[in-house]
């Protein structure tokens, strides 16, 4: 019998360091994580996914409604801005540090939102396992760790794999947003999903216009500020 293929046979796009939760952390990971936090069956640690994991958006958010995907949602910014703007869709945080995804729960609680849940885990495994195949219709990838030195690119998340996968999760005319402020690995993704069976540009010239659905973070003004040029993709998923 062939062995099944498993994401922790390749390089993880991320660290996942043990660092401590604030207090605040703490109390909102035990009392908001019932309402928010979907529970995965593992497969080989904490943020693994395991083969037979499934995930109904419809049971999950009690509607069909347009889902939209972040991966490596942070501190949750991007993702409760969106979310408490268009109440009339459905978003899933996708991440692997805990105090970010606490953060992200205290954030939906100001914001009063019923139309968000997060995931801790390795985003390509929950694309390729849990969500049925054309389940998202937007795929968003903000700022992903570049993983700046040449050995390490090899970690980097927007690789031919990725696309696949991507390709696996979206819909017919769904859309992958990409942002960056790191050159090399903005060009790295452009070249990538231009190749990418089954995506075209949603966009013309260089580079995408800044998405406006994107909140702008303390991180981005920040590369800014040093005068880093953010580059924004776009590629919709065609058949």
């Amino acid at each position: 019998m062939t062995e099944p293929r498993v994401f922790r046979e390749r390089p993880l796009s991320f660290v996942r360091r043990s660092g401590r939760m604030t207090p605040s952390q703490e109390r909102a990971w035990e009392e908001l994580r019932p309402r928010y936090l979907l529970e995965l069956p593992r497969e080989h640690g904490v943020t693994s996914v395991a083969e037979e994991a499934r995930i109904d958006p419809a049971e999950v958010f009690g509607r069909a409604a347009p889902l939209t995907v972040e991966i490596g949602s942070g501190q949750g910014h991007a993702i409760v801005h969106a979310a408490a703007e268009h109440r009339d869709r459905d978003f899933l945080a996708i991440e692997v540090f805990r105090a970010g995804l606490a953060r992200t729960m205290i954030r939906a609680e100001w914001a009063e939102t019923t139309n968000l849940r997060m995931i801790e885990a390795n985003a390509p495994e929950v694309l390729e396992r849990a969500l049925p195949p054309g389940a998202v219709d937007e795929l968003w990838v903000f700022f992903p760790d570049p993983w700046a030195k040449s050995r390490h690119t090899k970690r980097r998340l927007v690789s031919d794999d990725f696309t696949r996968v991507a390709a696996r999760a979206l819909r017919s005319g769904g859309v992958v947003r990409l942002a960056t402020d790191w050159e090399d690995y903005a060009e790295q993704m452009r070249e990538v999903l231009d190749a990418a069976e089954g995506f075209e540009r949603d966009f013309e010239g260089e580079w995408a216009p800044r998405f406006e659905g994107r909140a702008l973070t303390a991180f981005e003004q920040k590369g800014i500020d040093q005068g880093r040029a953010i580059r924004d993709l776009a590629y919709r998923r065609v058949p």
